[in-house]
């Protein structure tokens, strides 16, 4: 077993976990915050994207171990600080841009990392960045909407 400290949502956590633990598996687990999904163990779905020290990585192919030491944030860490939705995820709601959940969670990561580098993408970039995470329900369109109104561009709020 390896002990592994990081901070995890601006919390100092420790987990004992084995060599071969994925990173996923080590916040779904030991430290409970099952926010981040697994999709498909093969880093093809993105659904288990999370932040290490600022950067988006599929937790799916790193073990935790590397993850020694690092700023982890998961979609829990996304939230404001009184609990409410944050910006990308009130906009996902608001835009219609989930179904079934599933793939929310790396949806919602991997926008905060487009929007980090790039503030007002247009739907191309958007799309284009978004070809490592896949959806089986929405067909993309209002998730592409709910990134732009994110990034504080104009767009109608779907019918409800």
């Amino acid at each position: 077993m390896t002990k592994v400290s990081m901070r995890v949502n601006g919390k100092a956590v420790t987990a004992e976990v084995e060599g071969r633990t994925l990173l996923v598996e080590a916040l779904r687990g030991p430290l409970g915050l099952t926010g981040t999904h697994v999709g498909c163990d093969t880093s093809q779905c993105g659904a288990c994207v999370v932040h290490v020290d600022g950067k988006a990585v599929k937790a799916c192919t790193m073990f935790a171990a590397e993850a020694e030491g690092a700023e982890v944030t998961t979609i829990e860490g996304m939230a404001n600080a009184d609990g409410s939705l944050g910006v990308i995820q009130q906009a996902f709601q608001d835009h219609h841009g989930l179904q079934c959940g599933f793939c929310t969670p790396g949806m919602v990561m991997s926008a905060a990392a487009l929007l980090k580098d790039n503030p007002k993408p247009s739907e191309a970039e958007i799309r284009h960045y978004l070809e490592g995470n896949i959806c089986r329900c929405t067909g993309y369109h209002n998730i592409v909407k709910a990134i732009q109104a994110a990034s504080g561009q104009d767009v109608a709020i779907a019918a409800e």
